[in-house]
């Protein structure tokens, strides 16, 4: 699958001026990305790839959590509850 704005998946913008368009595409341009801009007076404006592509959502992180009596990761031998867990 491919990243959004590059020539396989481009960024697809509806704006409702040629002034905005003109704006759309110098950003992009800017940061080398593939965007479509179409022009729409009469519908609202759409840039929502565009945020995406300037704010990325934040990846998911799994925090791991070490069980009462599993081994303590500081390598004591010992079982976590008997020396790190307090």
């Amino acid at each position: 699958m491919a990243k959004l704005g590059t020539k396989g998946k481009p960024a697809v913008v509806h704006v409702e001026t040629m002034e905005r368009a003109g704006e759309i595409m110098k950003l992009c341009n800017e940061n080398n990305w593939q965007v479509i801009v179409g022009i729409e007076p009469d519908k609202p404006e759409d840039i929502s790839d565009v945020e995406h592509l300037l704010n990325p959502p934040k990846p998911i992180t799994k925090t791991i959590t070490i069980g009462r009596n599993e081994p303590c990761p500081c390598g004591s031998g010992k079982k976590y509850k008997h020396c790190c867990l307090n």
